[in-house]
């Protein structure tokens, strides 16, 4: 028998169809069950076997960036409003309304402290009583949570407070140097939210240092990042800077990215024995932008004769285009003749394509590659699995590598558009 609910409104209704919800631990997420979104509207049913904890309502695909977490007691009902623009609304749960009132009473002493500092007032008593109401607050909640899930959030989330007046500067400086001095990185509770990525992400991207440039203060950020979780468990440093390289890894920041895998991913892996994640990460490595091409050997015919060469060896052109494709893959078949069209427009010796197409059988790409005479074009049996395509840690296709004329890897765009736009700027 069902013992409390979660239920609410998605808006825009007609945006949204089902909702699953899962249990978050440390170690995992544990699926609890699913339900359809009618006209926007929502409902879980929880049972005496739904246990108090840390919850992640999943709306959409996908779904590691389209949820929030939910604090549940097993002693209430939950009902919120989701909307797409503003997120989430409690309307029922004093531990998720409790914490969400502190949130937004404590946003708006960051922004009265912002909007003092950018006013250049010269009354210092205005700005310490600001600070004042900051830590009664901050104690206030302290008190109203103790003994709550909510109080983990609350006290971890409690920033630097100074009890007398700092200009500009120093309290910007106070500011970045306690940023991480209330949170247990081994506190059960924030391992099983997005708290601790959240936070550290913040830090990462949110802390600047007018002396460096965005690289560089990255850099000094994630080390600081690092040296605050010292304590906590291996696994636990792994799955944080796991969601930190994927966040430079997406925006291209792949410098970043393996500098963070180099100095502190790869090490923690290795001392955990996690060998794909090792593999990957070398692998995203070996295929980054500034990284000379992986070498493959393949067969080249011209006329009548075949020859063994290298990539390595070409010197056709001066830059060179590698694509994988799929005479499978219908998105392929839009984007290689419009590719062949592009080629075609360029002088002679600017751009020469190899062309590698993972197939599962070799009849229809033999078929097509006929058509593309301008292509060298090399076939990848196994296609998922083409050692190839492993080698260019290839998930989909098309995916294009561009590469200067020694085969360093200077460009991968996403699409044949973005290919076009980078060789017209």
């Amino acid at each position: 028998m069902a013992q409390y609910t979660i239920k609410g409104t998605f808006s825009p209704a007609d945006e949204f169809n089902y909702a699953l919800l899962y249990k978050i631990t440390p170690e995992s997420n544990i699926y609890v069950s699913n339900t359809e979104i009618k006209d926007g509207k929502f409902s879980f049913d929880l049972d005496s076997t739904v246990t108090k904890g840390m919850y992640r309502l999943v709306y959409a695909l996908p779904q590691e960036e389209y949820n929030f977490d939910i604090i549940y007691n097993a002693k209430e009902n939950i009902e919120l409003n989701f909307d797409q623009e503003i997120g989430v609304n409690y309307t029922k749960s004093t531990e998720n309304m409790l914490f969400a009132s502190y949130t937004l009473d404590m946003d708006a002493i960051s922004q009265s402290i912002g909007e003092y500092f950018k006013s250049n007032s010269k009354d210092t008593l205005a700005l310490v009583k600001i600070f004042k109401k900051q830590s009664d607050i901050q104690n206030n909640f302290e008190k109203k949570s103790k003994g709550t899930i909510a109080e983990s959030f609350i006290k971890a989330n409690k920033p630097y407070i100074p009890s007398h007046y700092e200009n500009a500067k120093t309290y910007l400086k106070n500011l970045k140097n306690f940023y991480f001095s209330y949170i247990d990185f081994n506190d059960k509770t924030l391992q099983s939210s997005n708290f601790l990525s959240e936070r550290i992400t913040s830090y990462v991207f949110g802390m600047t240092d007018e002396n460096l440039d965005d690289l560089a203060t990255y850099k000094k950020n994630i080390d600081a990042a690092v040296i605050a979780m010292k304590e906590a468990q291996p696994t636990i440093k792994k799955s944080l800077l796991i969601i930190l390289w994927q966040q430079m890894a997406d925006l291209s920041l792949e410098t970043t990215a393996n500098y963070i895998s180099d100095k502190y991913l790869i090490p923690i892996a290795e001392k955990t024995q996690d060998k794909a994640l090792v593999d990957e990460l070398k692998k995203f490595k070996n295929t980054s932008l500034g990284t000379v091409a992986p070498d493959f050997s393949f067969e080249k015919t011209f006329g009548d004769v075949t020859t063994k060469t290298k990539l390595s060896a070409l010197n056709t052109a001066n830059q060179y285009i590698i694509v994988f494709w799929s005479s499978a893959c219908s998105h392929c078949m839009e984007e290689i003749p419009q590719l062949q069209k592009f080629i075609k427009a360029q002088p002679k010796g600017k751009l020469q394509v190899v062309a590698i197409g993972l197939e599962d059988s070799p009849n229809n790409w033999k078929k097509l590659i006929a058509t593309y005479p301008e292509f060298i074009n090399v076939l990848g049996l196994g296609k998922w699995t083409n050692k190839l395509g492993v080698l260019y840690n290839v998930n989909a296709t098309p995916t294009y590598f561009v590469l200067d004329k020694n085969k360093k890897i200077i460009a991968k765009p996403n699409d044949i558009v973005e290919l076009r736009e980078y060789f017209s700027n």
